[in-house]
């Protein structure tokens, strides 16, 4: 992946996590738009390696769990996971599919 379509994938990410995902709610404060950008990379292994939905989901309620504090939940974070996978689809940057 080229430096200029990974700096879009990151972005792309790090917009999926601020607007869909905002477990904290900070998404609408200019102040905070970098509050999930140190989760973005371990979103992007997931989705590079073909992660389903569920296991993205399982990753973000872990996030939420552990170092965020709150109470998670992987069913409440499938509609957002499934946005990141559909997002690695269309941007074309896995590789090739899993076998």
């Amino acid at each position: 992946m080229t430096a200029k379509r990974k700096f879009r994938f990151d972005e792309r990410i790090r917009q999926i996590l601020l607007q869909d995902w905002d477990p904290i709610a900070v998404g609408h404060l200019r102040e905070c738009q970098d509050e999930y950008d140190s989760y973005v990379g371990g979103v992007q292994s997931l989705l590079m390696s073909g992660a389903s939905p569920e296991k993205v989901a399982k990753h973000l309620a872990l996030l939420e769990s552990g170092p965020m504090g709150l109470p998670s939940s992987v069913s409440a974070n499938l509609k957002v996971a499934k946005k990141l996978c559909d997002l690695n689809l269309k941007d074309g940057s896995r590789e090739r599919a899993p076998a």
